[in-house]
């Protein structure tokens, strides 16, 4: 739960309804872009998140590029075929891989970061028909279930952005209670 005081809007309730860029070669700087995006049209503290699936046996790809991995169109069903047949065609008995959220927050002009990942493993298979993404094909460890097999209580309890928002907001709550 968030302090009192801080009062969340979307960019559309500003007049941003145009794509954000996303032009940066890491997650970090990603969510910094676009967080910078908005607090230069707007002049107000926000914050913006990018988020990507890193693959060991594809040397930390999709990453960055997760949502665009099998073109522009961002087709979750695209990805996730491509990124299994990537694998098939290595051979990669590797399947570890690990998701990756960071979210920036420019409060009062000074800028954040928060992290939050997931270690797990790429099925050979899609399973389960929740979440979005490539939560079918990623096994969280120490789980039996894929992403998109869990309730979304469950999957919010342990995912990379479920951590990185909880560190988002501990950071708030700790911020306004010393300048309140």
């Amino acid at each position: 739960m968030l302090s009192r005081g801080i009062v969340l809007s979307t960019p559309a309730s500003h007049g941003i309804t145009e794509d954000i860029p996303e032009e940066q070669p890491t997650l970090e700087g990603n969510a910094l872009q676009k967080a910078r995006y908005i607090y230069e049209r707007t002049g107000l503290s926000c914050f913006a998140d990018d988020t990507g699936l890193e693959v060991e046996a594809l040397n930390g790809a999709p990453g960055v590029y997760s949502a665009r991995y099998a073109g522009p169109a961002k087709c979750k069903e695209a990805n996730m075929d491509k990124l299994l047949q990537e694998l098939e065609q290595r051979g990669a008995e590797n399947r570890k891989a690990r998701f990756r959220t960071v979210i920036a927050l420019i409060l009062d002009g000074e800028e954040y970061l928060f992290e939050g990942e997931v270690q797990g493993e790429i099925t050979h298979e899609k399973s389960g028909t929740k979440g979005f993404g490539y939560d079918a094909i990623f096994r969280p460890t120490n789980y039996s279930t894929t992403f998109a097999e869990m309730d979304l209580d469950e999957k919010n309890t342990i995912s990379h952005r479920g951590r990185a928002v909880q560190q988002l907001v501990n950071f708030l709550n700790d911020r306004v209670k010393i300048n309140a």
